[in-house]
Protein backbone atom coordinates (compact mmCIF):
# COMPACT_ATOMS: atom_id res chain seq x y z
CA UNK A 1 0.00 0.00 0.00
CA UNK A 2 1.29 3.85 -0.81
CA UNK A 3 1.31 6.19 1.68
CA UNK A 4 2.89 9.93 1.85
CA UNK A 5 4.83 11.59 5.28
CA UNK A 6 4.67 15.12 5.39
CA UNK A 7 6.33 17.67 7.24
CA UNK A 8 6.36 21.67 6.84
CA UNK A 9 9.15 24.47 7.98
CA UNK A 10 8.66 27.69 7.50
CA UNK A 11 10.82 27.67 4.78
CA UNK A 12 11.30 23.86 4.01
CA UNK A 13 8.90 20.94 3.23
CA UNK A 14 10.00 16.93 3.43
CA UNK A 15 6.99 14.76 1.51
CA UNK A 16 8.37 10.73 1.37
CA UNK A 17 6.44 8.19 -0.62
CA UNK A 18 6.67 4.69 1.08
CA UNK A 19 5.23 1.62 0.00
CA UNK A 20 3.95 -0.09 3.67
CA UNK A 21 2.15 -3.19 4.40
CA UNK A 22 -1.42 -3.71 5.37
CA UNK A 23 -1.87 -2.53 9.08
CA UNK A 24 1.18 -0.03 9.48
CA UNK A 25 0.44 2.60 11.64
CA UNK A 26 1.15 6.23 11.51
CA UNK A 27 3.81 6.13 13.57
CA UNK A 28 5.25 3.53 11.94
CA UNK A 29 5.37 5.25 8.46
CA UNK A 30 6.89 8.40 10.19
CA UNK A 31 9.84 6.00 11.57
CA UNK A 32 10.45 4.36 8.22
CA UNK A 33 9.72 7.46 6.46
CA UNK A 34 13.40 8.80 7.79
CA UNK A 35 12.06 12.30 8.28
CA UNK A 36 12.89 12.35 12.06
CA UNK A 37 16.38 11.46 10.72
CA UNK A 38 16.31 14.62 8.69
CA UNK A 39 14.19 16.86 10.87
CA UNK A 40 15.45 15.78 15.09
CA UNK A 41 13.06 18.11 16.53
CA UNK A 42 10.33 15.84 15.80
CA UNK A 43 8.93 14.41 18.72
CA UNK A 44 6.41 11.76 18.37
CA UNK A 45 5.45 12.39 22.29
CA UNK A 46 4.80 16.12 21.05
CA UNK A 47 4.05 16.25 17.58
CA UNK A 48 0.39 15.81 16.61
CA UNK A 49 -0.25 13.81 13.77
CA UNK A 50 -3.24 14.11 10.99
CA UNK A 51 -4.46 12.85 7.39
CA UNK A 52 -5.37 15.10 5.12
CA UNK A 53 -5.84 18.04 8.49
CA UNK A 54 -7.30 15.64 10.43
CA UNK A 55 -6.41 14.31 13.43
CA UNK A 56 -5.05 10.77 14.16
CA UNK A 57 -3.56 9.12 17.13
CA UNK A 58 -0.31 7.70 16.24
CA UNK A 59 -1.68 4.05 16.50
CA UNK A 60 -3.86 4.69 13.96
CA UNK A 61 -3.88 2.28 11.00
CA UNK A 62 -3.47 3.57 7.47
CA UNK A 63 -5.17 3.13 4.68
CA UNK A 64 -3.40 3.29 0.85
CA UNK A 65 -2.96 6.82 -0.69
CA UNK A 66 -3.21 8.11 2.70
CA UNK A 67 -0.78 11.18 3.43
CA UNK A 68 0.80 11.47 6.95
CA UNK A 69 0.92 15.21 8.42
CA UNK A 70 3.20 16.16 11.23
CA UNK A 71 2.27 19.16 12.70
CA UNK A 72 4.83 21.39 14.43
CA UNK A 73 4.06 23.65 17.85
CA UNK A 74 3.12 27.07 16.55
CA UNK A 75 4.28 29.32 18.87
CA UNK A 76 1.18 31.31 19.60
CA UNK A 77 -2.15 30.38 18.08
CA UNK A 78 -2.47 32.74 15.15
CA UNK A 79 -5.84 34.34 16.40
CA UNK A 80 -4.64 34.31 19.32
CA UNK A 81 -1.39 36.55 18.31
CA UNK A 82 -3.62 38.84 16.14
CA UNK A 83 -5.84 39.42 19.28
CA UNK A 84 -2.52 40.50 21.48
CA UNK A 85 -1.36 42.95 18.22
CA UNK A 86 -5.10 44.29 18.52
CA UNK A 87 -5.35 44.99 21.73
CA UNK A 88 -1.80 46.38 22.61
CA UNK A 89 -3.12 48.64 19.39
CA UNK A 90 -6.25 49.49 21.33
CA UNK A 91 -4.10 50.22 24.33
CA UNK A 92 -1.82 52.65 22.31
CA UNK A 93 -4.56 54.57 20.39
CA UNK A 94 -6.41 54.91 23.94
CA UNK A 95 -3.18 56.36 25.88
CA UNK A 96 -2.85 58.27 22.97
CA UNK A 97 -6.85 59.91 23.39
CA UNK A 98 -5.61 60.45 26.62
CA UNK A 99 -2.49 61.77 26.26
CA UNK A 100 -4.26 64.20 23.62
CA UNK A 101 -7.60 64.81 26.05
CA UNK A 102 -4.47 65.92 29.00
CA UNK A 103 -3.11 68.79 26.91
CA UNK A 104 -6.27 70.63 25.79
CA UNK A 105 -7.61 70.61 29.24
CA UNK A 106 -3.97 71.74 30.90
CA UNK A 107 -3.81 74.50 27.76
CA UNK A 108 -7.38 76.14 29.20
Amino acid sequence: MHVSVVYALAQQQFIEELDVPEGTTAEEAVLSSGIIEKCPEIDLSVHKLGIYAKLIKATQELRDGDRVEIYRSLPRKPRSAHGVDDKKERIRAKKSRVAADGDEKSSS
